[in-house]
């Protein structure tokens, strides 16, 4: 799903947990690196325009979200980022050939990913970003590295919500306009006077925390990202009700280099690199995960 609406939410929301006493955001919050990955020599990329540039520059830029806590967030004071998607763009770069030393991080919002690589502005994108076939006419994909899906972050001393089909009679929040909200309204999971609505995500999770709503509901890697920050006061709950896939975004003809990355992303799920990262990143929420199938075309 777009998350377009989390912008201001996101970044809010990290502010806000931190204002609230948390340390030790979820996976690098120094900014180092969860797995350390000595940049690989003598890599090669044959046909791969996208590589070739990266080799004349010296550096790779990497498209990135920086409001997302957990997935792609920058902090204000160090400007350091971190988060499972920056650790896994990080992997990918040094599986390239480029440390940490030689990445340039472009924030580019989801309005305009397709634009920044079918430009060459980024050599690639790592931020949420939902593999569809919409997409695939202006941009490629690698992965995917992480299947999301609309889930529910509850108080993590609720006992009566356990997946979409509890939520009768219970209080959920989403953003206004939303998917997520729409879903719930649509699919009749609780009642209409039981829909609560707010600009940001933020919002949605104080009103949580003050027991004035019983769920938030959005996309569970987001979810994730909040429950990692107070994993004893939040928690993800259920399975997830909608299916997004999310991929490396990359010029659309560069087949090379796609297949590059989708060999990195598979060593990374067969050596145990990928679960690691999750671990110290989104897992720290107490939310499982396993590395997905990767959809090679």
């Amino acid at each position: 799903m777009k998350l377009r609406a989390l912008v201001v939410g996101l970044a809010a929301a990290a502010l806000t947990l931190t204002a609230c006493g948390q340390s030790g955001s979820p996976g690098g919050s120094s900014g180092g690196p969860v797995v350390s990955e000595a940049p690989a020599a003598g890599v090669q990329v044959p046909d791969s325009a996208t590589f070739a540039a990266m080799q004349q520059r010296g550096r790779v830029v990497i498209g990135v979200k920086d409001d997302q806590p957990g997935l792609g967030f920058k902090d204000a004071t160090t400007g350091e980022y971190s988060g499972f998607d920056i650790e896994i763009a990080r992997l990918v770069a040094a599986k390239l050939g480029y440390g940490t030393d030689k990445i340039d991080y472009k924030t580019v919002p989801s309005a305009a990913r397709e634009d920044a690589i079918s430009r060459g502005e980024v050599d690639y994108y790592v931020g949420t970003y939902t593999i569809n076939d919409n997409r695939k006419k202006r941009v490629s994909f690698a992965g995917p590295y992480f299947v999301a899906g609309q889930g529910l972050l509850v108080r993590s001393d609720e006992t009566a919500i356990t997946g979409k089909d509890t939520l009768k009679g219970k209080k959920v929040c989403s953003v206004t306009g939303s998917t997520p909200i729409q879903r719930v309204r649509d699919q009749g999971l609780t009642e209409p006077e039981n829909i609560v609505e707010f600009q940001t995500y933020t919002q949605c999770v104080d009103q949580l925390l003050s027991k004035q709503v019983d769920a938030v509901t959005t996309d569970d890697a987001i979810l994730k990202g909040y429950a990692a920050q107070q994993p004893d006061k939040l928690k993800v709950v259920g399975e997830t009700f909608s299916t997004e896939p999310y991929g490396i975004g990359l010029n659309h003809d560069d087949a090379a280099l796609r297949n590059k990355i989708n060999d990195i992303l598979q060593a990374s799920y067969d050596d145990g690199t990928w679960q690691k990262i999750y671990d110290n990143t989104l897992g720290k929420s107490g939310s499982p995960a396993s590395p997905p199938a990767l959809q090679r075309y």
